[in-house]
């Protein structure tokens, strides 16, 4: 799952964004207003973060020119300002949710996590391969209702692929999916985690098949 955080001091940025990536997100994090609407103009994000003072471009001005091209992703404010008009502003304008600074990270997971939640409630909120299933909320894959042990980076293959079962998803997709903008992964870390997928999902009926050029599919092992 993949996030945007606009947040220009290098402190609480650096810290945010490392405490997300623990916790399995990709996090893109832009330093401006005005990379923070390129950001978001560009790519496709499940969440953002948003600082309200932001250099060149307020978060303001970016939250209002995200819903004026339509787009319906959750956004939670983070600021110093505390006045009641900037919160209703804020919330005017689009903003999901605010947290108002400082506050504690568990909090902030918490409030990404009820979003994430609300959203899924529209769609299927557990994806279900044979005996496999996937929360995407929690993020824990299980097998027959036992909890798979994998690395964030093997989670976020097997995220994609139950997400688009039954489709081809390629190694470009699988990247994009899994890395920020400072990662940097070719198709070799990909075909490893692949591999290594394959072995832990054998016993449960499951493959992941190669579709040549196009990408990988997940499947159940016909009977």
């Amino acid at each position: 799952m993949r996030l945007l955080l606009a947040e220009d001091d290098s402190v609480l940025g650096d810290a945010l964004s490392k405490s997300l990536r623990q916790s399995g997100y990709a996090v893109d994090w832009a330093r401006t207003g005005q990379e923070a609407d390129l950001a978001l103009t560009d790519q496709v994000y499940s969440l953002a973060i948003l600082d309200l003072g932001l250099p060149k471009m307020d978060g303001f001005e970016v939250l209002r020119r995200l819903r004026q091209r339509r787009s319906k992703l959750p956004v939670i404010i983070l600021t110093a300002r505390e006045a009641l008009e900037d919160r209703v502003k804020g919330l005017d304008l689009g903003a999901d949710d605010y947290l108002a600074k400082p506050f504690d990270l568990p909090e902030l997971e918490a409030r990404l996590r009820a979003l994430i939640r609300r959203g899924s409630e529209v769609a299927t909120p557990e994806i279900t391969v044979g005996s496999m299933s996937f929360n995407p909320v929690d993020r824990i894959v299980r097998i027959d209702g036992t909890p798979m042990e994998l690395s964030s980076r093997e989670l976020g293959v097997l995220e994609l692929l139950m997400l688009r079962a039954g489709q081809a998803v390629s190694k470009e997709a699988l990247v994009e999916h899994l890395c920020s903008w400072d990662d940097e992964m070719g198709d070799n870390a990909i075909e490893v985690y692949v591999h290594r997928l394959r072995k832990k999902l054998e016993a449960a009926g499951i493959q992941i098949r190669t579709v040549r050029g196009l990408g990988y599919m997940l499947d159940k092992v016909p009977v």
